[in-house]
């Protein structure tokens, strides 16, 4: 597909992928307010895309996702319904939306969860709202595809990091906010962070899901919420402790026990291998360090 029309144009994700499919045509916020039905329709009339990449969304760290829970859902409800019902009347058979992993339930019956375990059970408190947006993302599309017949599918990547990101402490995701410390501190600095180190983690290199994403534009076709996730689970002290390594840096840590967030949310990989073969994923070790020098070289 060729002919594709990617919202959230200006943001982490579409910024790298980008680099891997140049053709595409890649709109912000300074092109069309998706939040405006009338905008959104006009917009896609225009393209006439033959389908449409949905990765627009508010997203923000834990902080942010605790403080702001209204504006999250006002403003991604509404970008997601004016996207389906746009497209719809566009005649836009071929949707593939980006969900989360934080959508699936705070505790699932087993891990790693897979894409049956995401209506077991709510979503964690720190980013309930922006979660359950993204699962009504996905019962969108399920109706549309029930009622309408179109080929409305969505997929749910894990934490994502890389270079690109968002370095801004305020609405940073846990991965650029560690770097950007870290590069910014000098030997002997005492470097606190949220919560109590605990919390496990998959690591998603952002370079990684924009190898996967044309793969799953042309061959999802499915209702399931396909999870896009590494194997490797770690906890946030492993990561702080790797980020440090990494930087050469005698450094102290602490721990606040403040806002620790889910304990664990990893998710199975296994329907994603049988539906692309057999990838390599990025070790976090590896991608960190390539995402801190690129931090180095352009901040």
């Amino acid at each position: 597909m060729n002919n594709v029309l990617v919202t959230g144009g200006s943001g982490f994700l579409a910024t790298n992928l980008k680099k891997y499919r140049p053709e595409w045509v890649y709109i912000s916020s300074k092109d069309c307010d998706l939040t405006d039905y009338v905008m959104t329709k006009t917009m896609i009339r225009s393209y006439k895309p033959s389908a449409i990449l949905h990765l627009a969304s508010k997203v923000g760290g834990i902080k942010d996702n605790i403080l702001h829970q209204a504006d999250f859902f006002r403003i991604n409800c509404s970008i997601n319904n004016n996207i389906l019902a746009a497209a719809h009347e566009c005649g836009v058979k071929r949707i593939l939306s980006a969900l989360s992993t934080c959508c699936f339930p705070n505790r699932a019956r087993e891990y790693p969860f897979n894409e049956g375990d995401m209506f077991y059970g709510p979503p964690a408190q720190t980013n309930f709202s922006y979660a359950m947006t993204k699962r009504m993302l996905h019962a969108g599309s399920m109706a549309y595809r029930l009622q309408y017949g179109l080929d409305y599918s969505t997929f749910c990547p894990s934490n994502l990091y890389g270079p690109e990101d968002h370095y801004n402490k305020d609405i940073s995701h846990f991965v650029p906010a560690l770097i950007s410390k870290v590069a910014k501190a000098s030997n002997g600095d005492t470097l606190e962070f949220w919560g109590t180190g605990h919390p496990l983690r998959q690591q998603l290199y952002i370079e990684d899901l924009c190898k996967i994403i044309p793969t799953l534009l042309e061959n999802h076709h499915t209702e399931v919420p396909l999870i896009v996730a590494p194997r490797e689970n770690l906890s946030i002290r492993e990561m702080v402790d790797t980020m440090v390594y990494i930087s050469c840096k005698d450094l102290e840590i602490k721990f606040n026990g403040n806002m620790n967030g889910q304990h664990r949310k990893d998710g199975s990989n296994t329907n994603l291998l049988k539906l692309i073969g057999p990838f390599k994923f990025t070790k976090f070790e590896e991608g960190v360090a390539k995402t801190y020098k690129w931090y180095q070289e352009n901040r």
